[in-house]
């Protein structure tokens, strides 16, 4: 039987969910958004956006992890 979450765990995982789309957008913008002002090469902006989608699921497998191990 899954435990009812107290307010701050379940502020602690809007928080991450929304820390997740945060880096997940801001990678895709800096991929395809071309008129975002950055002084970079196209190479370095996809690069750049890559790690930052790599690091947002990074974070969201870590967000899910941690969930699941709370609810045991």
């Amino acid at each position: 039987m899954k435990k009812k979450k107290s307010p701050k765990e379940r502020f602690l995982l809007v928080i991450g969910i929304l820390f997740f789309l945060v880096y997940l957008f801001m990678g895709l913008a800096i991929i395809f958004y071309d008129k975002l002002p950055l002084g970079m090469e196209y190479k370095y902006r996809v690069a750049l956006g890559s790690l930052l989608i790599v690091y947002a699921f990074i974070r969201f497998v870590r967000l899910l992890k941690s969930e699941n191990t709370q609810d045991e």
